[in-house]
């Protein structure tokens, strides 16, 4: 079992588009492995290959009960809206109101290149969103309205000023 660190804001890899996986061999199985070692932590319901520091689209999802993740995966169908509290293991202490498609249906392949496709509501399709975001290298915090974007940045400045001063 390997619970691998997870990436902060500032770290490139996070801004960095994932490469489709092309090479299902054993590093592949081992990414998947760590990502499923990690998400399993309490508190996580997602997580995306950057966000350990790999290059590759893959994502792990932990949510109501539903473990399992997705390789090179694309949001086939979105449905209705949603607005809630989200935030990020890659940005610890910043949770924002961010609107997102209330139903969603995500396609991609597994470990032996077989179709999957991952469909739900809720915490699961604010998840699917999130960790496919990710995987574009992009952050949660980009699609925050106007409002919410200052004072998540007023919010980082004064962490790290805080971390500044110790």
């Amino acid at each position: 079992m390997t619970v691998r660190p997870i990436r902060r804001l500032g770290d490139p890899v996070l801004r960095t588009a994932c490469d489709p996986v092309t090479d299902f061999g054993p590093a592949l199985a081992r990414l998947v492995d760590d990502l499923m070692d990690t998400v399993h932590e309490p508190g996580r319901a997602g997580l995306a290959a950057n966000q350990i520091g790999a290059g590759l689209a893959v994502f792990a999802y932990n949510v109501d009960g539903m473990l399992g993740y997705v390789i090179n995966p694309v949001v086939a169908a979105t449905s209705g809206e949603q607005e809630g509290l989200e935030a990020c293991l890659s940005i610890p202490g910043i949770g924002a109101v961010r609107r997102r498609a209330a139903r969603v249906t995500v396609t991609g392949v597994d470990l032996d290149g077989r179709p999957v496709t991952v469909s739900g509501g809720g915490e699961l399709a604010r998840c699917l969103q999130h960790e496919t975001d990710h995987l574009r290298g992009e952050l949660f915090i980009d699609g925050l309205d106007r409002a919410e974007r200052a004072e998540v940045r007023r919010t980082l400045r004064q962490q790290a000023t805080t971390l500044g001063g110790r």
